[in-house]
C-alpha cells in the first residue's frame, strides 16, 4: 500500500469515527425534575416511571460486598463513599439508583443501550442507615428491582 493510499484511509476512518451516534441520551434532570426533588423512593420511582409496581428479579445488588439475597447485613464503614455494585441481567432501557437515607432519593439514572454491558460499580453518599433500591426499566416495559438494607457506621468506626 502506497502512503497516500494509507493517508486517506486513515484520515476517512477517523472522519466516520467523529460522526456522532444516532443513540441520543436523555437529560432525566430536565425531562423530569420530579425525580430529583422526591423525598421517598416510591415516590422518586412513580415520577421516572410513572408507575412503582417493582418485581424482585433480574437485578443483583452488592453493597460493602454483600450481596442483596445474603442474610448477613451490610455494614458501610464510610458513609461518604459507599461503593455499589450491581449487574441486570435481562435487556433494559434505563437503570436507576435510589436510597432512603438523604433528603432526595434519587441518585442515578443510566441510559442503557444494547452494546452496553450490564455491570455497574459507583459510589455513593448516605447520611444514615437506609436501603439502596436499584430499579432496571426492561425493553419489555416491566420494572426489575433489588434492595437492600445498609447499616453506615456512625464516624466510621464499624459499630
Amino acid at each position: 500500500m502506497k502512503r497516500r493510499e494509507f493517508l486517506s484511509m486513515t484520515v476517512g476512518a477517523l472522519a466516520l469515527a467523529v460522526v456522532p451516534a444516532s443513540v441520543k441520551a436523555e437529560d432525566f434532570r430536565k425531562s423530569k425534575p420530579a425525580v430529583w426533588s422526591a423525598k421517598t423512593v416510591d415516590d422518586a420511582i412513580k415520577a421516572l416511571y410513572g408507575t412503582n409496581e417493582l418485581t424482585m428479579s433480574n437485578v443483583k445488588l452488592i453493597t460493602a460486598k454483600v450481596p442483596s439475597d445474603s442474610p448477613k447485613k451490610a455494614v458501610a464503614s464510610n458513609g461518604g463513599a459507599i461503593p455499589v455494585d450491581f449487574s441486570v441481567s435481562v435487556p433494559a432501557k434505563t437503570v436507576s439508583v435510589y436510597q432512603d437515607s438523604n433528603p432526595e432519593a434519587a441518585v442515578c439514572v443510566i441510559d442503557v443501550t444494547k452494546y452496553d454491558t450490564m455491570n455497574y460499580s459507583i459510589k455513593i453518599k448516605m447520611a444514615k442507615s437506609g436501603t439502596i433500591t436499584v430499579v432496571a426499566e426492561g425493553t419489555d416495559g416491566k420494572l426489575y428491582a433489588a434492595k437492600q438494607t445498609l447499616d453506615v457506621a456512625l464516624g466510621g468506626c464499624e459499630g
